[in-house]
């Protein structure tokens, strides 16, 4: 029984330890850790730590270095042992039996009853380092006999930490050592503790900060000393450290390095803005820098005696009083005195001084200079109007018959024909070239709107009157297309079941059919615009109402309408489908928003920054648009480049009723209650990094202004550079 205390309880955890592992079935081999005992199995405690740092290691040794050995476990059974590398075989003596029952014994009791904290086994022997140093490297240090001391494997992943975290009810207060590598449990002292200083408070719950002051020492002056030691010898002599300030701070002073402080003069200064003129001062030094206003000098007329000639006469006299003070040559009458003693006082001396001072102070202590400018750098080199024919110049045909003013145009893909409608409740058909009224539709109402179809193999015209879209058949040109339009719009199949639309599509009556009404779109209110999509199937129309019902899409083939918005954006103006992608134009009237008709969605809101806007155009390209406002404005839009006006153009003087794009030349124009139609050159290039160039290039008048309103529709020929115009006035005027 000589071993030392402790090494028992080794013993039997590490037997424990070893039936753990068995009963597992881990590989993990677990090296035992002989006691220390007389002769050349003593090992120092040292050692025995650092081999007991081993443990979990996952190093994996051959079965020629290890030898297991059967031993009696304390239930009886036989627990494996493993003996460490190089130790000598252990014989079975009385010794070993006596170590197995004190092992027993102490497992029956708390092995650490006996034990101070100083005691404890400390599993890392690397010393007191950072175990910063060792994070990246799979050992944390080296035992005495310089072997790599490996760290425990504690692999656990984001799976195995959730699920530690679900289960053990103690997660929160588990912290790991960083020295010996076990998680340890936090008591709830060590927590309170925590949380304390967290709260910045004092770590003892005892201490009172607070506590009434204790005055050690007495205020009353005590006649007898504290105590008797004999005062210093430097109490007696001047300090030197003081000596040695006071001789830095004179050495100081007398180099000039600390100039002393001196007397503030309260005595106010005053002081000339202008006396410093001469070029070295600091205000000649300045390069603008202005000199005073010198005083004029007294001239012979304000001599006490002046020269007879300088005297004025009695006209002269009344002359000068009757002018004003800003148009006389002299500010006072020249007068002649005997002698210098008879000269009165000046009435005019305070006021001829404060005149001074204000020259003195409004004098500009600056000259700035002025950037010279030439006015014609500022206009935008444009190109001449010459240089970028064909575009409509004069006044060619008038085309006259209607009897009130003319609201809309529209004109034949193959431009050979043109319909107009007037406020006279009539439409009419006009050959181009002649001039001549081929055939006159009574309607019945007001005429807001005309489009003719824009297919080519389709011979249509939709026409808005009141509360319907008609639908008509002109029969003009070629019999077999509008024959083939009869048989396109006859082949209709009703659905079997009748569907719910916004609308209602009604077949013309006998009578209408021999006027050309083919088919009726009753609306359930008036319609002020119908527009064609580029196929010549779908149109769309708008009506005047301020619900979500304004703008409805119609397709003529399958007799089908329906509503595209789900509520009200404000009060629409104008719509219009993209002439390449399936987009939708609707224009409000401050805004114009671009929709997808394929996604469904709004793609884009653009900014008009026009009080009203009344009339929209697309160029053909599709990527530029134009509206035209109430408020004479024109704003041109690049859908590339920005949600905002690319160029505003004001160039007429009134409303603006309408705008159209050329489809084929870079020509646009517009009309306004001004009477004038002016036609721009808009040249959109290829390269998106270049902007468009737009240039008015032509001012075309003939209208008469009727009822305060000028031009209501312009409209471009679909080939030739011709404009076409519908006024106030009952004519429609062409220019070539």
């Amino acid at each position: 029984m000589g071993q030392p205390r402790g090494c028992g309880a080794r013993a039997a955890l590490t037997g424990l330890q070893q039936m753990s592992a068995s009963v597992s079935g881990s590989s993990t081999s677990v090296q035992s850790l002989p006691c220390p005992s007389s002769g050349s199995e003593e090992l120092t405690d040292s050692e025995g730590s650092a081999y007991s740092g081993l443990q979990d290691s996952g190093s994996d040794s051959s079965s020629s270095d290890e030898e297991e050995e059967q031993e009696e476990g304390p239930g009886g059974g036989s627990v494996p042992r493993t003996r460490a590398k190089g130790a000598p075989r252990k014989r079975k003596t009385l010794e070993d039996d006596s170590s197995l029952e004190e092992s027993k014994a102490l497992l029956a009791q708390n092995e650490y009853e006996e034990d101070s904290s100083d005691e404890e086994d400390i599993r890392n022997t690397v010393g007191n380092i950072p175990m910063e140093w060792y994070q990246d490297f799979p050992h944390i240090g080296y035992d005495l006999e310089g072997k790599k001391i490996y760290k425990p494997i504690r692999n656990k992943d984001e799976l195995d930490m959730f699920l530690e975290k679900m289960e053990n009810p103690d997660y929160w207060r588990t912290v790991q050592d960083k020295m010996t590598g076990a998680d340890i449990k936090l008591t709830d002292e060590q927590i309170d503790l925590v949380q304390r200083l967290q709260r910045g408070q004092f770590g003892d719950v005892h201490f009172n900060p607070y506590e009434p002051a204790v005055d050690f020492f007495t205020h009353e002056v005590m006649i007898h000393p504290v105590t008797n030691r004999p005062a210093d010898k430097r109490s007696f002599i001047p300090s030197l450290i003081e000596k040695e300030k006071v001789s830095k701070l004179v050495h100081a002073i007398k180099m000039g390095w600390i100039k002393p402080r001196k007397p503030k003069d309260d005595t106010p200064t005053y002081y000339d803005l202008w006396a410093h003129e001469d070029p070295n001062s600091i205000l000649g030094r300045h390069k603008m820098h202005v000199p005073a206003p010198k005083m004029k000098l007294p001239g012979h007329e304000e001599s006490y005696n002046p020269p007879p000639e300088y005297l004025l006469s009695e006209e002269e006299r009344l002359a000068w009083e009757q002018q004003e003070p800003a148009e006389r040559r002299l500010s006072f009458v020249p007068r002649q005195h005997r002698s210098l003693r008879a000269v009165p006082a000046f009435p005019r001396f305070i006021h001829e001084r404060f005149e001074r001072c204000l020259d003195l102070y409004l004098c500009p202590r600056q000259r700035k200079m002025r950037v010279n400018v030439d006015p014609e750098d500022l206009i935008p080199k444009l190109p001449k109007p010459r240089d970028l024919q064909p575009f409509p110049t004069t006044q060619a045909l008038v085309y006259r018959g209607h009897t009130s003013l003319v609201r809309c145009l529209s004109i034949s893909p193959s431009g050979q024909w043109l319909v107009s409608g007037s406020d006279d409740g009539s439409v009419r058909f006009w050959e181009v070239s002649t001039a001549r009224c081929m055939r006159t539709l009574p309607v019945g109402g007001v005429v807001k709107s005309l489009a003719w179809n824009p297919n080519p193999s389709i011979c249509l015209v939709a026409i808005c009157v009141e509360q319907s879209v008609l639908l008509v058949n002109p029969c003009l040109g070629d019999k077999l297309l509008y024959g083939a339009t009869d048989q396109l719009l006859e082949s209709y199949v009703p659905p079997e079941e009748e569907r719910v639309q916004p609308v209602r599509w009604v077949t013309a009556t006998a009578e209408e059919h021999g006027r050309g009404i083919r088919l009726l779109v009753q609306h359930s209110k008036a319609v002020k615009q119908v527009t064609w999509h580029g196929k010549g199937d779908y149109f769309a129309s708008v009506v005047s109402d301020n619900s979500n019902m304004q703008v409805l899409i119609h397709q003529s083939s399958k007799r089908w309408s329906q509503n595209p918005f789900r509520r009200s954006k404000g009060l629409v103006q104008c719509v219009l489908f993209h002439p390449i992608r399936p987009y939708f134009f609707v224009a409000t009237q401050r805004y114009v928003r671009v929709y997808n008709l394929l996604k469904q969605e709004l793609t884009k809101k653009l900014m008009s920054n026009c009080k009203w806007v009344s009339s929209m155009a697309i160029h053909p390209g599709g990527d530029n648009i134009i509206c035209g406002s109430y408020d004479s404005k024109l704003a041109w839009f690049d859908l590339d480049l920005s949600t905002r006006p690319y160029q505003l153009l004001r160039h007429h003087k009134r409303a603006l009723r309408s705008v159209a794009f050329h489809r084929r030349y870079p020509l646009f124009a517009s009309g306004s209650d001004d009477g004038t139609v002016i036609v721009c050159h808009g040249m959109v290039y290829n390269d998106l990094l270049q902007n468009p160039l737009l240039v008015p290039v032509k001012v075309l008048k003939g209208h008469a202004l009727t009822l305060d309103l000028g031009v209501l529709d312009v409209l471009f020929h679909p080939t030739q550079p011709w404009v076409f115009s519908s006024g106030a006035d009952g004519t429609i005027r062409l220019y070539t």
